[in-house]
């Protein structure tokens, strides 16, 4: 199994260019499933979900190649809607294939899906939204069988803003009949970039970025050539390093109008953000301030998944801070980790207690999920002496090469595989 070794206490410096967004990749890599031709899609990551997803869809039929950053997905031969249990148990966004696997074929298998143990997240308001738009659906166990002749446009009204759940009825609705209208709506960047993708290929989609979409359906999807945006987790990741390690870094190929919150928060913490034409540099010479409260809640708000990074930082400020997780109830898991390193936190609920201390120590932690595993390497960077992340798998679903990225930038970093080291090189 594979580890990373970080010898810490070196400011992180330098330049880096953000890859491609994961979250807006991955619904769709699905969404290729609906074209009648062949898609190309580019600034995709080299990550174990992205993987994972071109496997289901090679599965399905597709033929798919991945390389240098650039995925072809032809669908034209794809012959089956029975995604297989073994690959619906690696990756939670496999269930975005529910919806074009259902406008393809008028009917999709597939299992409960698996992902990182950050808490519960059903898929109800993903079924509610199909059998809205006319699917009859059978669950037998952990199989989930959705059938439908014709998908009908619906009005939609969902009680959560679900970011899966609007995106797969934006998939299953562009081959309905009639007009379909999501009310509550997320409003994540990624649902404006698979918008944009789906009109690419030719259908017609609007109001994305909004909290109402509506959805004119259409018969028939081109292929198309299409960028992905950039990760905005990645990029608020390198943030939060450069800041924690106490280094100045310039991010090129970013996207900042996606973090205005994490740059507000930053901000109050006395971090510097210089932004410019898609360029962000970011600075701390001094330690940071503590920050009174942060929430976390759907976008536009502060993201969950940056709270466990943003929580490093705050360890090492001067004074109480306090961070409050409405999402998912499991996403302090880090915090033990965390503490055997010298942070001071205390757990109230779903509330954190963060008082800053002056350094954290190098030792062995254990990456629980992806960003709580991303967050444990930030602090090993800022820490004195040697950190240990075991479990590294988790980061691999999220982070393109972690221990390179952050070698680029001068960090102090080996990924340990059995009786290799590995640094900068590709595995």
């Amino acid at each position: 199994m594979d580890k990373l070794v970080i010898e810490g206490g070196k400011p992180l410096s330098g330049t880096i260019r953000i890859h491609g967004a994961k979250n807006a990749a991955l619904p769709i890599l699905a969404a290729s499933l609906l074209a009648d031709g062949t898609v190309t899609i580019r600034n995709v990551p080299e990550l174990l979900d992205i993987e994972v997803m071109l496997d289901i869809l090679s599965d399905l039929g597709c033929r798919t190649h991945h390389g240098f950053g650039v995925v072809t997905v032809d669908s034209k031969v794809a012959s089956s809607s029975h995604v297989p249990e073994s690959l619906m148990r690696l990756m939670r966004s496999s269930v975005f294939l529910m919806g074009p696997l259902l406008a393809r074929f008028g009917e999709v298998h597939v299992y409960q899906p698996g992902g990182c143990a950050i808490g519960e997240r059903k898929i109800d308001l993903h079924l509610r939204g199909l059998a809205a738009l006319g699917a009859e659906i059978e669950e037998m166990g952990s199989r989930i069988v959705c059938r439908a002749r014709q998908l009908k446009g619906a009005e939609i009204i969902l009680d959560f803003p679900s970011v899966g759940a609007t995106e797969n009825i934006m998939m299953a609705a562009v081959k309905a009949q009639g007009r379909t209208t999501i009310v509550g709506a997320a409003r994540e960047p990624e649902i404006q970039d698979l918008q944009s993708f789906l009109n690419r290929m030719g259908a017609q989609v609007r109001g994305a970025g909004t909290d109402t979409i509506t959805v004119d359906g259409v018969n028939s999807l081109s292929g198309c050539d299409y960028e992905i945006i950039p990760d905005r987790i990645v990029t608020g990741t390198v943030m939060v390093a450069a800041a924690a390690t106490r280094g100045e870094v310039t991010l090129e190929g970013s996207e900042p109008a996606h973090l205005t919150s994490l740059i507000h928060v930053l901000r109050r913490a006395g971090v510097q953000i210089e932004v410019s034409n898609g360029i962000m540099k970011v600075g701390a010479t001094a330690r940071p301030r503590a920050v009174d409260r942060v929430v976390t809640s759907p976008y536009p708000a502060f993201p969950t998944d940056l709270q466990a990074q943003l929580m490093i930082l705050l360890s090492l400020a001067d004074g109480v801070s306090v961070i409050k997780e409405t999402v998912f109830e499991g996403r302090f898991k880090h915090v033990e980790e965390l503490c055997r390193m010298g942070a001071d936190i205390r757990i109230d609920l779903n509330t954190a207690f963060v008082r800053g201390v002056p350094r954290l120590y190098g030792t062995t932690v254990e990456a629980t999920d992806l960003r709580a595993g991303a967050a444990l390497v930030i602090a090993g960077l800022a820490a004195q002496g040697r950190t240990t992340v075991e479990q590294v798998h988790h980061i691999d679903r999220g982070y393109d090469r972690i221990e390179q990225m952050f070698s680029r930038l001068g960090g102090q970093i080996w990924r340990r595989a059995e009786d290799r080291t590995v640094s900068g090189k590709i595995r």
